[in-house]
């Protein structure tokens, strides 16, 4: 009985081990750094980040593409490609968002690229809507997303810090 008990520690002191060093894997997805990204003006993080999510094997991958796709369109030159790397990234979030309309991060994503999106693009339908969800399920995010919403709220014209000050 104390064997298998002992079997069982070190088998999940190791398993922790391994959760602990893929998260600390450099190339690895953090949504530490993919905020990061998605609020500087630097496309060379970006596409950093493209890269490592491409490789990825973590839920929801098509809406960290898709927003980071719809970020990249902003910095590219010329209309064409803006164009097609904006539609490419709009067709990866709304099909997540389709099946799953409940995640509250997701639609964080959407609230900041249709806040910035030129109107001509048509993408700002659902500004309201996401802010809202946003505020209601804010509790319930990892603390990395709540650090990223309170500081993309510094700068938004949706969200406000204020908005966050009743909530833990």
């Amino acid at each position: 009985m104390i064997r298998v008990a002992l079997a069982c520690l070190l088998f999940i002191q190791m398993s922790l081990g391994d959760c602990y060093a893929a998260q600390e894997r450099p190339g690895s997805f953090t949504r530490k750094d993919f905020y990061s990204a998605m609020e500087s003006n630097n496309e060379q993080a970006v596409n950093k980040q493209l890269e490592i999510i491409q490789t990825a094997d973590i839920t929801g991958k098509e809406a960290f593409e898709g927003a980071l796709l719809m970020k990249k369109a902003g910095m590219v030159a010329g209309p064409k490609k803006k164009l097609d790397l904006f539609k490419a990234g709009h067709k990866k979030l709304e099909s997540i968002l389709k099946k799953d309309s409940s995640n509250a991060e997701f639609r964080f994503l959407r609230l900041m690229i249709q806040e910035h999106a030129p109107g001509l693009m048509g993408y700002k339908t659902e500004i309201a809507k996401d802010r809202l969800y946003i505020l209601n399920s804010f509790e319930k995010l990892s603390p990395t997303v709540q650090q990223a919403i309170k500081e993309y709220s510094k700068e938004s014209n949706v969200l406000k810090p204020a908005d966050f000050n009743s909530i833990r």
